[in-house]
């Protein structure tokens, strides 16, 4: 695969002489957190500010996921950067990647994948943590935004694998929310629809726990658009509430 820069982006990073895989890999920055050291190799997150543009550049070395159709692995970043652009063609709002680009040095496998901060949203975590202090009307916009991301994703033939309130970021839009997803390392498309459909809304509904069975409801209502029956949400909730009981059943 051939670097990737956004047009925009290039400019930018040619500009601070960062325009190369090279530079990038050489730039001396604080990371942001641990290095991930799970698979193996590493993987690193970093901050960027060049020219008033905020990113996060990211760095992993061997660090690899196998599957299929490519069983001797390959970087996790190199999956993201595919789902990323996946999800823009098919509309599903995420992330947007500034670059791309993986090596084969000295026996390692490298790969940067550069994205554009998500300073002006906020993940539905941190609104989790605030829910009881929430007015109705801003509980409900926040709902209807997740529902519609939801469907989204979904109609787009899409499954998250991770639908979990920190990898969806939510800003307000006028009277409305808006939201995104980040991490689309295990994103695959739909294989089970109803089956795989479930797994996302009852992650999600999960770990939302202060949402209350009304609130839960409305999300679910929201999510089968305009319309939907009673019986219909029903089915839907009775499903969620299932592959609920079968998890705790396994711990």
């Amino acid at each position: 695969m051939k670097d990737y820069y956004s047009l925009r982006d290039q400019a930018i990073l040619q500009a601070q002489g960062l325009d190369s895989f090279e530079a990038l890999w050489a730039l001396q920055l604080e990371s942001v957190d641990a290095p991930n050291t799970v698979r193996g190799g590493w993987s690193s997150v970093f901050r960027l500010e060049l020219g008033g543009t905020a990113y996060y550049l990211k760095r992993q070395s061997n660090y690899l996921t196998h599957t299929f159709r490519r069983p001797f692995g390959e970087p996790t970043f190199s999956r993201e950067f595919r789902n990323i652009q996946r999800y823009q063609r098919l509309g599903i709002p995420t992330l947007q990647a500034a670059y791309f680009g993986e090596r084969r040095v000295a026996g390692e496998r490298r790969a940067i994948l550069l994205t554009h901060a998500l300073d002006d949203w906020r993940d539905l975590h941190g609104w989790l943590n605030e829910w009881r202090e929430l007015n109705t009307t801003t509980r409900r916009a926040l709902l209807q935004a997740c529902a519609e991301l939801a469907r989204n994703l979904h109609q787009s033939g899409q499954r998250h694998g991770c639908f979990y309130p920190k990898h969806i970021f939510i800003r307000p839009s006028g009277e409305r929310f808006e939201a995104c997803l980040i991490d689309l390392e295990k994103t695959r498309p739909l294989l089970f629809r109803r089956q795989d459909r479930t797994i996302d809304l009852e992650a999600l509904t999960r770990r939302a726990a202060v949402w209350s069975k009304s609130e839960v409801r409305q999300l679910i209502e929201t999510y089968l658009a305009r319309g939907a029956s009673e019986s219909a949400i029903d089915a839907w909730l009775e499903k969620i509430a299932g592959r609920r009981q079968r998890k705790a059943a396994r711990i």
